[in-house]
């Protein structure tokens, strides 16, 4: 759902104000980087950070880091001693993302993964309390079937993009990445293993929660 450019501001007024490091690095994607609408900005940032503090994480996951901004919002809801990882396909991000978790003294917290997420997710073997996809949109329902295992029970899976500028009740629209993100949106609202919750905010959030009471995870 795009917000008007007024609505946006006044909601941005009355919300946490984006921290230094953040507000920099918003910026510097813009500035530098090609598609930097990809960046989640202050507004969804704010949500995540918020869940994840909600959710008080040992372990995260994300899959798509991009230039950080996302891996920022969810680590600053990490327990003490609590790790994210994150994975990204394109290697020219890698140093670009690293200077600014360096200057948010995150550098320790979070661990950076490069490559395709199909080739690294199979090193992960114990769960994770949080988990954010935002990678290719062709690969969400693959990427889904492979993290939803890693998930902790009663741990938070959260999803991006999953409105895809409206496309997704476009018919006409027939590529290959809202086919993906369609494919996506029925896979969770019919998996029986989850609770399926999809937020009009930005370009669609969908946020699952794993059946069960399980506990937080122990391993680092």
């Amino acid at each position: 759902m795009h917000l008007s450019i007024d609505l946006e501001n006044y909601i941005l007024e009355h919300i946490e104000e984006e921290d230094p490091v953040l507000a920099q690095l918003n910026r510097d994607t813009h500035a530098k980087q090609l598609y930097a609408r990809m960046c989640s900005g202050h507004l969804q940032g704010s949500i995540l950070t918020l869940l994840s503090k909600l959710v008080q994480p040992k372990r995260v996951l994300e899959l798509g880091t991009f230039t950080g901004y996302s891996a920022l919002c969810l680590a600053k809801g990490l327990q003490p001693g609590g790790v994210l990882h994150t994975i990204e396909i394109n290697d020219e991000l890698e140093d670009f993302a690293a200077h600014y978790f360096e200057l948010a003294g995150m550098q320790e917290r979070i661990v950076q993964h490069i490559g395709d997420a199909a080739t690294i997710l199979p090193i992960f073997k114990e769960p994770f309390d949080l988990i954010f996809m935002d990678a290719d949109k062709r690969s969400y329902p693959e990427h889904y079937e492979m993290v939803i295992p890693l998930l902790r029970e009663g741990g938070i899976l959260i999803a991006d993009n999953t409105l895809w500028d409206e496309k997704v009740i476009d018919e006409e629209v027939t590529d290959e990445q809202t086919a993906g993100i369609l494919q996506f949106n029925d896979l969770v609202k019919n998996d029986e293993r989850v609770e399926t919750y999809l937020f009009p905010v930005r370009d669609g959030l969908t946020v699952l929660r794993k059946k069960g009471t399980g506990l937080h995870s122990d391993a680092l």
